[in-house]
C-alpha cells in the first residue's frame, strides 16, 4: 500500500532543490547545481528504497529492482522557471510506488529520472540518447541558449556515472504528469487517461542583416534583423490558417539580438520556432509554409537566412493494455470523474515508445498553469494520481 504522507513530504522536499520566485516556483534546469544535488538526493532515496541505482552518460537516473520490471518515472529537471510538480510528480509517485512494492512484495517496478527533458540543450535529449533516437556524439555537439555544448555541460556528473542501462529488462514505461492544461480542472474531472502524444518540430533560424546606428540610419535603408523577425511572424500567422487545426500550436519562444543594444539597429536576430500538432502530414506542410515564408522575407529584406538543426518527435499512440489498466483503475476509484484524451505537451514517454509499451496518467493542473511559478494541483488530486497509479501498477501483474 502507497503512503500519500511520504509521497507529499517526498515531492516538497524535491521542491526544495531550486525553490524560487512565488508560491511553488523551482528553478533547476538540466545539469544545474540545483539539478544535480536534486539527483544526489533522489539516489540516495532510491538506494534506502532497496532498488540499485545507476546513472548513464546522458546523466539519466535510474532505480533497479531485480529482473525484468515495469519502468515508473518522468524527469526532475525544470524550465528556466518552472512548478514544482512539472516532471517531479512522475518521478516521487515511481518512488513511491517501487518503494511500496519492495515492501508489500508487490510488482517489480523501477524508477526513472531522465535528464534534460525540459530541452536546455534540445527536445527530451536524455531520453532521445537512451532510446536511440539520437546519439551521444550528436547531443554533445547541441549548444544551450549561451553557446555551452551539452558535452561541456555533462561533465557536472561524470562522478555519479555507472554506465549504461538496457533497455530489454523493462516490460514497459508508465509516466504520470500534471495535464499542463486546463482540460481536467475546467471539467472537475481527477484524472485524464492519454490516449496520445502529440508530435513536435523545433529549431533556430538566423536573419543576419546590417548593424548601424539607430539614430541617423534612414527606415528605408535599414537591414534590421528584428523587423524580419516581427514579418515572418505576421506572415506565418496568416499562412497557417487552412492548414492547422484548433489543436495545431506554433511558437516563437526565444529571440536574441545582436547587439542587444537599444542605440544600434540589430544586426543578427537568432530564434526559435516551435509546432506541435497530432498529424505527421500536418508538421510536414507546416514546415514547408514555415521555410518558405522565412526565405521570402530574407529575399524581400536583404537578410542572409540559415538554420539551425531540426529537432523533432513523431506523434505516439499510447499501448492499449497498459491504457487499459489506467482506465480500470480510473473507473475504480473516481467512477465519474476521469477521461480520455490527447496530451498536447511533449513528454519522455514519446521516445520510450520506441523500445516498449508505453501509456500516461494525468491529473489536472490548476488554472491550466505550467511551466510557471504559478504552477501547482490540489494535493488530494495528487493523491488520487498516485492511488490509480498504483492500483493499475497491480491489475497489470
Amino acid at each position: 500500500m502507497v503512503n500519500p504522507d511520504r509521497f507529499l513530504a517526498d515531492l516538497h522536499k524535491l521542491r526544495s532543490f531550486g525553490a524560487a520566485g512565488v508560491g511553488k516556483g523551482v528553478v533547476r534546469p538540466a545539469y544545474s547545481e540545483a539539478d544535480v544535488a536534486a539527483r544526489r538526493w533522489l539516489a540516495d532515496q532510491m538506494r534506502a528504497a532497496g532498488l540499485q541505482v545507476a546513472v548513464d552518460p546522458m546523466g539519466n537516473l535510474f532505480g533497479l529492482t531485480e529482473g525484468p520490471s515495469l519502468l515508473l518515472g518522468s524527469h526532475s529537471d525544470s524550465q528556466p522557471e518552472g512548478g514544482w510538480l512539472d516532471g517531479a510528480l512522475g518521478v516521487i509517485a515511481a518512488l513511491e510506488i517501487a518503494r511500496a512494492a519492495r515492501e508489500n512484495d508487490g510488482p517489480p517496478v523501477s524508477v526513472v529520472s531522465f535528464q534534460d527533458e525540459e530541452g536546455r540543450f534540445g527536445v527530451t535529449t536524455g531520453s532521445a540518447v537512451w532510446s536511440g533516437h539520437m546519439s551521444q556524439r550528436q547531443a554533445d555537439a547541441l549548444t544551450d541558449h549561451a553557446g555551452v555544448p551539452l558535452s561541456q555541460a555533462r561533465q557536472v556528473m561524470a562522478d555519479m556515472v555507472t554506465g549504461e542501462v538496457d533497455p530489454a529488462q523493462f516490460t514497459g514505461f508508465i509516466e504520470m504528469h500534471i495535464e499542463q492544461g486546463p482540460t481536467l480542472d475546467t471539467s472537475r474531472e481527477k484524472i485524464g487517461v492519454v490516449t496520445d502524444i502529440v508530435g513536435i518540430r523545433d529549431m533556430k533560424f538566423t536573419f543576419e542583416g546590417q548593424q548601424n546606428h539607430a539614430g541617423t540610419t534612414p527606415m528605408p535603408l535599414r537591414w534590421d534583423a528584428f523587423q524580419a523577425v516581427s514579418a515572418f511572424n505576421t506572415l506565418l500567422n496568416e499562412r497557417f490558417q487552412n492548414v492547422v487545426t484548433p489543436q495545431t500550436v506554433w511558437t516563437i519562444g526565444h529571440v536574441s539580438l545582436h547587439p542587444n543594444a537599444s542605440s544600434i539597429v540589430p544586426g543578427r536576430a537568432v530564434f526559435s520556432m516551435q509546432w506541435r500538432d497530432a498529424d505527421a502530414d500536418r508538421l510536414q506542410r507546416m514546415e514547408q509554409i514555415i521555410r518558405e515564408t522565412a526565405q521570402e522575407v530574407a529575399v524581400q529584406r536583404g537578410m542572409q537566412l540559415s538554420y539551425g538543426p531540426m529537432l523533432g518527435l513523431e506523434p505516439v499512440a499510447m499501448d492499449a493494455g497498459l491504457q487499459d489498466a489506467l482506465v480500470q483503475s480510473a473507473r475504480s476509484i473516481v467512477p465519474d470523474s476521469w477521461r480520455r484524451m490527447t496530451s498536447g505537451a511533449l513528454h519522455d514517454a514519446t521516445n520510450l515508445s520506441r523500445l516498449m509499451p508505453v501509456a500516461m496518467l494525468f491529473v489536472p493542473s490548476i488554472d491550466g498553469i505550467s511551466h510557471a511559478f504559478e504552477e501547482d494541483t490540489c494535493e488530494a488530486d495528487l493523491v488520487t494520481g498516485l492511488k490509480v497509479l498504483a492500483q493499475a501498477v497491480g491489475l497489470r501483474r
